[in-house]
């Protein structure tokens, strides 16, 4: 069993306030911008995990296995020290 970490139950906390319940249920690209506030490294394959369970239990995708979540093309980590963000996309897919 994973426990997650007071971290990510914090940032999770915050994500769901933002998350449109739209279950979606069909092929979408998902362009996330993460613009953190330090330029210290991160791992951008872990943002774009956090993100997608965040979006699953906010009910905004059914689920992100690979026939609804296709693609993360766009996304990058980018940094901001005065306005820390997430900027997402989703866009379907055909």
């Amino acid at each position: 069993m994973i426990i997650p970490s007071k971290q990510y139950k914090e940032f999770e906390e915050q994500a769901l306030w933002f998350v449109e319940s739209y279950g979606i249920d069909y092929s979408v690209n998902i362009k996330a911008l993460f613009y953190m506030k330090t330029k210290r490294r991160v791992d951008l394959t872990n943002l774009l995990e956090a993100l997608d369970d965040c979006l699953v239990k906010g009910g905004c995708i059914v689920d992100d296995n690979s026939n609804i979540v296709t693609g993360h093309d766009g996304s990058r980590v980018l940094y901001d020290k005065e306005n820390p963000r997430i900027e997402v996309e989703i866009e379907r897919m055909d």
